[in-house]
């Protein structure tokens, strides 16, 4: 098998796992780490913001972790040098994967409490931080979870959101290499959905799968049925990601349950390609879709091989973690910030893989994850 075939072999067996970076997420040092370690830890897919920087820095991650195969075999993890699939992110409207939070911090009281400070999962809100002089929401950091608003005393926090510009898609598409995108739409607004699409259809066959991620909405299957129309025939796989409560896995495991609810119902529309889950999804996930009888058996039927043909199995091919794969990690990526000004007062930029405890407690991490979905078909195919 090539590496080309290895995430697409895991839709077709019902055990794709896909990382989500973030729309918005530009903090580049981690996402190289992120896509470092769920590399090594036998994800298929890295889905990461459209802009060249971002795109860059996981490439990077994926370059680094090809030399680590071997090393990452010796220590049991089921990586064999193959390349996820690199997605982009983008949308066709407002979306709140698309936005960042702003607050002018001369105007928070000095006796606040600082409750939005705590609340942020991205540790995106800092105040005099020892490590730079500012006070704020890291931009780069941030990535439009909408936590702070509510929780602020003084109502001083806002958001500022942005919509692709279906003009520069096309280029972007072509220049980086990328795999794979993921268009982010909802009900209603299938021209602008169609507008966008008008500007990646010249590239479409250069991808290996297009995924369509919608949260549910009165009307939300007749509007995917409107969706494929548009689209159809394609090349590449097709993904219906069910985006059951955005950016919220890592609140705990009962938001996961919107997210299996939405995979029901699309499951049911018997909508052409695979459906995988998203929005909730955490360490509960996998345990309910398997005691809701949603994941496929090891050898049993598979889902549909082309975006073209209908679905043959009502089950569920794979689970995409955001904020909750990405909070896992997040106490190896601030020990590895904190690595970087102790010894120094000129901050260096300090590589993952420069530091093997770190790494490899990293990848153990992530493993303990995406082994939810890769070692259960494993063990079921061995009986």
């Amino acid at each position: 098998m090539t590496d080309l075939f290895v995430p697409l072999q895991s839709l077709k067996q019902g055990n794709w796992f896909k990382l989500i970076c973030g729309a918005s997420f530009q903090h580049l040092p981690a996402v190289r780490n992120l896509t470092l370690a769920y590399t090594l830890a036998g994800a298929d897919c890295i889905d990461v913001a459209a802009d060249p920087a971002v795109i860059a820095a996981a490439q990077a991650g994926l370059q680094v972790a090809k030399t680590l195969a071997k090393d990452a075999q010796k220590r049991g993890f089921n990586y064999k040098g193959n390349s996820p699939f690199l997605m982009v992110s983008l949308n066709d409207g407002e979306d709140p994967h698309f936005r960042k939070a702003e607050f002018n911090a001369t105007e928070c009281p000095k006796d606040c409490l600082r409750p939005c400070e705590r609340i942020c999962p991205a540790q995106a809100i800092v105040f005099d931080s020892i490590k730079q002089d500012f006070s704020g929401v890291v931009s780069e950091k941030c990535y439009g979870c909408g936590r702070c608003i509510p929780i602020c005393p003084y109502g001083i926090i806002y958001t500022a959101s942005y919509v692709t510009t279906p003009g520069a898609i096309a280029p972007l598409v072509m220049s980086t290499g990328v795999d794979a995108v993921e268009i982010h739409t909802q009900v209603g607004r299938l021209a602008e959905f169609q507008r966008l699409w008008q500007a990646i259809s010249p590239w479409a066959d250069q991808l290996k799968v297009l995924a369509i991620s919608c949260p549910d909405g009165e009307g939300m299957t007749d509007y995917l049925r409107a969706v494929y129309d548009l689209i159809a025939p394609l090349k590449s796989a097709l993904i219906w990601q069910t985006d059951g409560r955005p950016m919220s896995g890592d609140i705990g495991d009962g938001t996961t349950i919107a997210a299996v609810k939405l995979g029901q119902k699309v499951l049911a529309a018997k909508l052409p390609g695979y459906v995988q889950l998203a929005g909730g999804t955490n360490s509960y996930t996998v345990a309910k879709l398997k005691a809701m009888g949603l994941l496929k058996r090891a050898g049993g039927a598979g889902g549909a091989t082309t975006s073209s043909s209908p679905s043959s199995s009502a089950s569920i091919s794979g689970v995409a973690y955001g904020s909750y794969a990405r909070v896992l990690l997040s106490p190896i990526l601030e020990k590895l910030e904190n690595k970087e000004v102790s010894n120094t007062n000129v901050k260096t930029t300090i590589r993952i893989e420069e530091d093997e405890v770190l790494l490899w407690q990293a990848v153990e991490l992530a493993h303990s994850l995406v082994s939810q979905i890769k070692s259960r078909q494993r063990r079921e195919s061995e009986h």
